[in-house]
């Protein structure tokens, strides 16, 4: 027996439209979920939704349940929070995190969902994808007690990171952005705000996060000598300049870089793929990371919301989608 589900594809560039699936009841070691709510990574997306990937990074932008491929049409997305409706007992009923697109139903391997914590709210936990990259940078960056830090760029994932490192004992940790309305996001974390001109230097780590030429440059300033920039920014097809002059050797200064799609090699030996992202939903018990949920429309608004999303007219972190009533 298969049910009629509805999924959103991207057409780049800049158009989306919701097209019927069909989904067909779950075998052996599978789930049937149905979805609550997805999250819009504004980052990655407004990129697929451009055209923007590069060509020799189509199958490591590949997502894990993407159909179509770039530059499109491509169905993706990664920050979806359902309920199992069939399938394995064990997991009938309970509140399911997967990385996959958006679309009201889907069928998937048990192994792929991860159960939410109770401690953590459905709402809430479209942020798990994003706080994963968190805590695999940090992983990176394997940060000390009483470091100074500088978190470069407090869109979703350098917030993400900065709300983990709120609870790390005896650093000096600041959220920089040129944004002022972002300082609300450092205040629910309960660290200091500050523009980079005014951003402390001495740093021993900076996180840059801010996908701008400008951001990386001052990331480069706030360091001490042997300092470590960790770049997390992804400029798909832009390129951009880092001044490796001046003072970059003399300082004998690092750029890092780290991404989720393999596990830090520091712990890569002792923890897998699932393991860090329970630990990433485990992290979301913090009520404060719901200051990065910014927005929420319904999915038949999806074709109109994500190019708003993308252009900056709609601003946002996270734009939350919801699914029914």
């Amino acid at each position: 027996m298969t049910r009629s589900a509805r999924a959103f594809w991207f057409n780049p560039p800049g158009r989306g439209e919701i097209r019927t699936a069909q989904v067909g009841e779950p075998g052996p070691g599978e789930v049937l979920v149905r979805t609550r709510y997805t999250g819009v990574s504004r980052g990655t997306e407004s990129l697929v939704l451009r055209g923007g990937v590069p060509e020799n990074q189509y199958e490591v932008m590949r997502a894990p349940f993407q159909e179509g491929e770039f530059p499109g049409p491509v169905k993706y997305g990664y920050l979806n929070v359902g309920v199992v409706e069939a399938g394995e007992p064990e997991l009938l009923g309970r509140t399911v995190f997967c990385l996959y697109p958006h679309q009201t139903h889907y069928v998937v391997p048990a192994a792929s969902v991860t159960v939410v914590p109770d401690t953590v709210p459905p709402e809430r936990a479209i942020l798990a994808g994003t706080v994963e990259t968190a805590v695999n940078a940090l992983w990176d960056a394997a940060p000390l007690v009483g470091d100074r830090i500088a978190v470069v760029g407090a869109g979703m994932v350098g917030s993400s990171v900065a709300g983990i490192l709120a609870r790390f004992p005896g650093v000096r940790l600041q959220l920089v952005d040129p944004d002022p309305a972002r300082a609300e996001i450092a205040e629910a974390f309960g660290i200091p705000f500050v523009r980079p001109e005014d951003a402390a230097g001495e740093c021993d780590l900076v996180v840059h996060a801010s996908a701008t030429e400008a951001g990386l440059v001052r990331s480069l300033e706030l360091l001490a000598p042997e300092g470590e920039v960790i770049e997390l920014s992804w400029y798909g097809d832009r390129r951009v300049s880092v001044p490796l002059g001046e003072f970059f050797h003399s300082r004998r200064l690092a750029v890092r870089a780290s991404q989720v799609g393999a596990v830090s090699p520091a712990r890569r030996s002792r923890r897998t793929f699932g393991d860090r992202l329970a630990l990433a939903l485990d992290l979301l018990a913090e009520p404060a990371f719901d200051v990065l949920i910014t927005g929420e429309s319904g999915f038949d608004e999806l074709p109109s919301v994500l190019p708003r999303l993308a252009d900056g007219e709609l601003p946002a972190l996270c734009h939350r989608i919801r699914y029914g009533s």
